[in-house]
């Protein structure tokens, strides 16, 4: 593992906040209204967001240097390829909730806040245990092989839709509100007058549910939907944390790294909802880059207890990450599953 500290700089923050929060701001601006995004839309904004970061690792390497860049870079390629399987998980929890296309940007929206804020936790909390010593990034492995080892026997159960109605996440939600079943347009809790006015609708007369009170706020599926997101992004955290952290274990180009890739996530899962049926090696490639982490880990923690002197450094880190990736979008291509070659 690489231990490169740059700090906490002044300018390098200043950039990294500069560059990310500007850019969100303008994603927000350029999606504030409720309209579906097309694949040529979100692919466009896919590459804004890795040009952003890629901007910001140009400023790593001229102010920082060469390592510094390519551990940013590893990590932002890492965590990119981690996000896919998130991403399909979230495609299921969309279609489950019979979310429209239209809306599903705003649960993205809310989830990636949600997911800046779990990260930047993790990756304190992950960073400050690596102080305790070796055994922890022996922890650390195992979870990341677990989680290898657990999408492989996953694999042939694809088509198993899981009921999420008994999602630990929507059991919170009933238990602080009552449920309205219906979608109000975006929103994500209803007042009792407005769902007195759904109640009056001839299509809704068949809707039972129960009053709370003049002040009651009814959750809706969109509401649903989120903190399913919510708690389902938390759980992959706990697997792509430790992973990014065995590019480095600097906090500042942790975060940054996973920063940058989760902001362009809203836009990437538009492009990979497009793409799902053609992309179908993508997540053999994120198993194995899974494994690869483990054994980096491994190998660091082992070289602690048996000086065996041997590592993989930042750059070899950086192509096999980018060569994973490669490989499994190129024998998606030449081997497509039979379903989306018909």
């Amino acid at each position: 593992m690489e231990s490169t500290h740059i700090g906490f700089p002044i300018e390098t923050v200043a950039v990294f906040v500069l560059l990310s929060v500007g850019a969100i701001l303008i994603d927000l601006f350029m999606h504030r209204g409720d309209k579906p995004i097309s694949l040529k839309s979100a692919s466009l904004w896919s590459i804004f967001w890795i040009a952003m970061a890629m901007a910001f690792a140009g400023f790593l390497y001229v102010h920082h240097g060469a390592e510094v860049a390519s551990l940013f870079i590893t990590g932002y390629a890492l965590e990119k390829v981690l996000s896919v399987d998130n991403l399909f998980v979230m495609m299921a929890i969309f279609s489950w909730f019979a979310i429209p296309d239209r809306f599903r940007h705003r649960v993205l929206y809310w989830g990636i806040i949600g997911a800046i804020v779990f990260r930047g936790i993790f990756v304190a909390i992950g960073t400050g245990l690596l102080a305790l010593g070796p055994w922890v990034e022996v922890v650390f492995a195992i979870i990341v092989a677990w989680t290898a080892v657990m999408m492989l026997k996953s694999g042939d159960d694809d088509d198993e839709i899981e009921d999420y109605s008994q999602h630990i996440a929507y059991r919170m939600v009933k238990r602080f509100y009552p449920i309205w079943p219906k979608l109000r347009g975006n929103a994500f809790v209803l007042s009792q007058k407005e769902v007195d006015e759904e109640l009056a609708k001839p299509e809704n007369a068949d809707v039972k549910i129960g009053r709370v009170g003049k002040a009651a706020r009814y959750a809706t599926p969109m509401l649903l939907c989120l903190a399913v997101v919510e708690l389902s992004d938390v759980m992959f955290a706990f697997d792509s944390v430790p992973a990014v952290i065995a590019v480095s274990r600097e906090p500042l180009i942790v975060y940054s790294a996973m920063m940058f890739a989760i902001l362009g996530l809203r836009t990437l899962y538009f492009v990979l909802e497009a793409l799902k049926q053609y992309l179908v090696h993508l997540e053999k490639a994120v198993i194995v880059l899974l494994f690869f982490i483990a054994a980096k880990l491994g190998l660091n923690a082992t070289d602690h207890f048996f000086h065996h002197g041997i590592s993989i450094d930042a750059m070899t880190s950086l192509f096999v990450v980018i060569g994973v990736l490669v490989l499994g979008i190129v024998a998606s291509l030449i081997f497509p599953d039979k379903e989306a070659r018909s």
